[in-house]
C-alpha cells in the first residue's frame, strides 16, 4: 500500500440475532387484517382471498412480510401453515419459536383439525365421502408447479398419500356446497381431489372448469364470482402454552356469501 492508494471496503450486512426479518413496505400499502385471536404466543387472522401468505414468484410481499413490517417490536413471527393465494379464512401464525415447534408437532401427529367450505360444479350426492389418493408434484412446460393424482403406472417414491373427508352441506342445480376436512396437508389437495372426481371447484384457475369460471367472472352476471370458492372455515388446535382446546372460525367472506345468496334467490 502506498500514499494516495484507494482502499475499497465491501459493504457489511449485519442482522440482529433473533430479530424477525424486516421488509421495506410502504405503510400506505398495508392491508388491515381482521384478528380472530391473539396472545403472546399466537396470532390468528382472517386472510382475504387474493393475498399470498408470503412473498415470492413475482410477489414482492405477502401476509407474513406485512405483519413483520407492521410490528417491528416482535422478535419472532412465523407462519404455522399456509393457504393458497386465492383461499380465504383462518390463518395461524406463531409469535414464539416454542409455539411454532409445538403446533408443527400437532400437524405431524394429526392433532390439528382443519375444515374448509368449498363450492363445486355439479350435484354431489354422498352425505359423507372419504377420498384417499396418492399425489405427485410436477412442473409444466411453462415452469408452473402443478399436482396430479398418481396412476398405478406413474406412482413412485415421490408420490404422497392424501386424505380428505367431504361432507355435503347443500346442493343447487349445477352447484354443491361441501365441507372438506383435510387429514393430510398436501399441496392443492382439496383442489386436485375434487377435480379428479369430476367436481371442480368453481373459480379454480388451475384445476377448474375454465368455461364456467369465465361465465361466473363476467361483469353483470347474475351469479358473479371473481375468485376460487375455497374458504378455511374452522381450525381446532391445542394451545401450545395452556393446553386448552381452541376452536377458531372465520365467517364466509362477503363475495362468497353473496354467491350463495344468488343461488338461494334464483
Amino acid at each position: 500500500m502506498q500514499l494516495d492508494d484507494v482502499v475499497r471496503i465491501p459493504p457489511i450486512k449485519s442482522t440482529e440475532k433473533n430479530s424477525i426479518r424486516q421488509t421495506a413496505i410502504a405503510p400506505s400499502s398495508f392491508f388491515t387484517f381482521t384478528t380472530l385471536y391473539e396472545d403472546d404466543a399466537l396470532l390468528v387472522i382472517d386472510k382475504p382471498g387474493g393475498m399470498a401468505v408470503h412473498g415470492g414468484s413475482g410477489i414482492s410481499f405477502g401476509v407474513i412480510e406485512q405483519l413483520r413490517a407492521q410490528n417491528p417490536s416482535w422478535k419472532f413471527l412465523e407462519l404455522v401453515h399456509r393457504l393458497d393465494r386465492e383461499t380465504s379464512g383462518v390463518l395461524l401464525l406463531a409469535k414464539k419459536r416454542s409455539a411454532l415447534v409445538e403446533l408443527h408437532r400437532q400437524i405431524r401427529e394429526g392433532l390439528m383439525d382443519k375444515h374448509y367450505l368449498v363450492m363445486v360444479k355439479g350435484e354431489w350426492h354422498n352425505a359423507r365421502q372419504h377420498v384417499k389418493l396418492a399425489l405427485n408434484k410436477y412442473v409444466t412446460a411453462t415452469g408452473e408447479r402443478r399436482v396430479a393424482v398418481s396412476t398405478g403406472e406413474r406412482e413412485d417414491s415421490k408420490s404422497m398419500l392424501s386424505h380428505t373427508i367431504f361432507k355435503l352441506k347443500k346442493t343447487w342445480k349445477n352447484f354443491s356446497l361441501l365441507d372438506a376436512e383435510i387429514k393430510t396437508g398436501r399441496t392443492h389437495q382439496i383442489r386436485v381431489h375434487l377435480a379428479h372426481l369430476g367436481f371442480p371447484i368453481i373459480g379454480d384457475d388451475k384445476y377448474g372448469d375454465f368455461e364456467i369460471n369465465k361465465q361466473l367472472a363476467r361483469t353483470g352476471g347474475q351469479k358473479k364470482l371473481a375468485r376460487m370458492f375455497l374458504h378455511a372455515h374452522t381450525l381446532q388446535i391445542t394451545h401450545p402454552n395452556t393446553g386448552e382446546r381452541m376452536h377458531l372460525q372465520s365467517p364466509l367472506s362477503r363475495d362468497l356469501q353473496k354467491f350463495i345468496d344468488s343461488l338461494e334467490n334464483s
